[in-house]
C-alpha cells in the first residue's frame, strides 16, 4: 500500500507563522479532507506538499520516496489549484494526449463527460466542464497521491456530485487530500477531517468539533 507522510513542516511570511511543525498522512484508498478559513494556510500546505512551494522546514515522503521539489513528486503526487492550470488555446483530445501516457488515456476518452468535448478548445469549456476534465486528468495519472485544492468552487451541483462520485469510485488505487470552504462535501467524502487553525492540525470526528474549534458557530450547526 502506498503511504505519504508530511513531518515538521514549518511556513512562515515574514513575521507570520503558518505552518508550525505540521504532521499529515495519506494512505492509498483514503480521503483525507483538509478545513480551515480563508488565510488559514490550506494551499500552502498542500503546495509545499507537492513540492512547489518553499517552506522553512519540511519533510516528505512517499513511500521511500523524498519529495525535495517538484521533480521529486512526478509520477508520485498531482496537484489540483483553484485556478485552472491547462493550456486554453489547445483542444482536449490534444491536452488528454500530452497530458496522459497512451495506455491510460481510453479511460477518458470514453468518459461520458469529456467524449463530447474532444473537439473543442478549453477556453470555450464551461466552469464545470474544465474543473471535471482537469480531475479526471489527475485521477488518471500515474500519481498516487492527489491533492484538490477547492474542486467544488464555483461548480454545480451537478458537477460536484460527480467529483465526489469519482473519488470515491477511484480512491482504491489513490490516496487523496482534499479541501474546501464546501466543510459538508468535504466531511462526506472523507476518512479523516483535520482542521487547521493557528498553524496546528486537530483531528475532527464531527461537525461539532468543528463548532467548538469555532470553525462553525452555533447558527450554522445544528444537531
Amino acid at each position: 500500500m502506498n503511504h505519504l507522510q508530511a513531518d515538521s513542516i514549518r511556513k512562515s511570511y515574514g513575521d507570520k507563522l503558518i505552518l508550525s511543525d505540521i504532521f499529515l498522512s495519506c494512505n492509498q484508498g483514503e480521503t483525507v479532507g483538509l478545513i480551515g478559513r480563508n488565510g488559514s494556510g490550506k494551499s500552502t500546505l498542500l503546495k509545499i506538499i507537492f513540492g512547489i512551494e518553499n517552506a522553512e522546514n519540511k519533510y516528505v515522503k512517499v513511500n521511500k520516496k523524498m519529495i525535495r521539489n517538484l521533480g521529486d513528486s512526478r509520477n508520485l503526487i498531482n496537484y489540483l489549484p483553484q485556478n485552472n492550470f491547462l493550456p486554453t488555446e489547445l483542444k482536449v483530445l490534444t491536452i488528454i494526449k500530452l497530458f496522459l501516457q497512451s495506455q491510460r488515456r481510453e479511460f477518458l476518452l470514453n468518459n461520458e463527460h469529456v467524449k463530447p468535448l474532444l473537439d473543442r478548445k478549453f477556453q470555450n469549456l464551461s466552469g464545470g466542464e474544465k474543473r471535471i476534465l482537469e480531475i479526471l486528468l489527475l485521477i488518471y495519472s500515474e500519481a498516487k497521491f492527489i491533492l484538490l485544492d477547492e474542486p467544488f468552487e464555483g461548480v454545480s451541483p451537478l458537477v460536484r456530485d460527480y467529483i465526489l462520485k469519482i473519488v470515491n469510485e477511484e480512491k482504491s488505487n489513490k490516496g487523496f487530500i482534499i479541501t474546501d470552504h464546501d466543510y459538508e462535501n468535504v466531511l462526506k467524502i472523507s476518512d479523516k477531517i483535520l482542521f487547521l487553525s493557528n498553524g496546528n492540525l486537530k483531528e475532527i470526528r464531527n461537525e461539532k468539533d468543528l463548532q467548538e474549534y469555532g470553525y462553525l458557530t452555533s447558527s450554522t450547526y445544528t444537531n
